[in-house]
């Protein structure tokens, strides 16, 4: 069976490039304008096409046939750790995002946001993004998950929107969650939080006995890496975790009070692999 090709846009550290990756799609270019994501790319999968740029400054009319555009558009215009101010947000990327998908013109669409753009005062804002899609030759739908429901070990409730021509939106299903439960952040992390020989680690992990936060990972506007604004840091701490910081390693020993996340910890709550 011939790849299926996909361009990626806002692509970050990779997260949904990867999956699709797992799900059978060829990468021909991924696009973020932020350089420490793009460098992560270039990093951990050299033989990607990664283009530094934003969103505003590329076409794609010049592709080959796309089957899928996809990407995660900014979440601050829609979010309700914001403000709210949807298209009037200079951070709104979906008319970059219609434009390039009419230049395109792939057999499908995925984009994902926060579930606040779902909220009612965005119903009108849904309607337009929809009735352009329509104009473009699209049928599409926004459908809320919790990628705990699909063996992710975070609560993490995402709005996605697929849009398919008709000859395919006929065939599409959204999919079921996974029967299978999600492992506890103290499952989960186990080895890695005791990989120094912690000996508070058992105890840790009977407290960790639960599902991660929305791990948010830092602000641009505010600065520094940490674990979320402060709703987010209060769950991790009902968890064992200090969320205000992100350690370089894991406890010594001898380590007392609530240990923090490592990198390396944070990426399989965020399901990234050891690659």
């Amino acid at each position: 069976m011939e790849a299926l090709l996909s361009y990626e846009l806002c692509a970050g550290a990779g997260g949904q490039a990867l999956g699709l990756a797992k799900a059978g799609f060829s990468h021909i270019g991924l696009v973020d304008n932020d350089p420490a994501a793009c460098a992560t790319l270039r990093l951990n999968r050299p033989d990607w096409n990664v283009l530094e740029a934003s969103l505003e400054s590329i076409g794609l009319s010049e592709n080959p046939p796309l089957d899928l555009l996809a990407g995660g558009l900014p979440c601050p215009p829609f979010s309700i750790a914001g403000k709210q101010l949807g298209k009037d947000d200079e951070r709104d990327l979906f008319p970059d995002a219609l434009r390039l998908i009419g230049e395109a013109n792939p057999k499908a669409i995925m984009i994902e946001n926060v579930r606040g753009l779902l909220d009612r005062r965005f119903d009108s804002y849904r309607t337009h993004i929809l009735g352009s899609l329509v104009q473009l030759g699209f049928i599409g739908e926004f459908k809320l998950f919790n990628a705990a429901d699909f063996g992710v070990s975070q609560n993490r409730w995402r709005t996605v929107l697929v849009a398919m021509k008709p000859e395919h939106w006929i065939n599409f299903t959204w999919p079921a969650p996974s029967e299978k439960r999600s492992k506890t952040v103290g499952t989960l992390l186990f080895d890695l939080m005791g990989a120094n020989g912690w000996r508070g680690v058992d105890e840790w992990r009977k407290g960790a006995n639960d599902l991660a936060p929305t791990v948010v990972g830092g602000s641009k506007k505010h600065g520094g890496p940490d674990l979320g604004p402060s709703r987010a840091r209060k769950s991790w701490a009902e968890l064992g975790v200090d969320g205000l910081g992100i350690a370089d390693a894991p406890p010594q020993q001898s380590f007392q009070g609530m240990p923090r996340l490592t990198p390396r910890m944070v990426a399989p709550v965020q399901s990234f692999g050891d690659g």
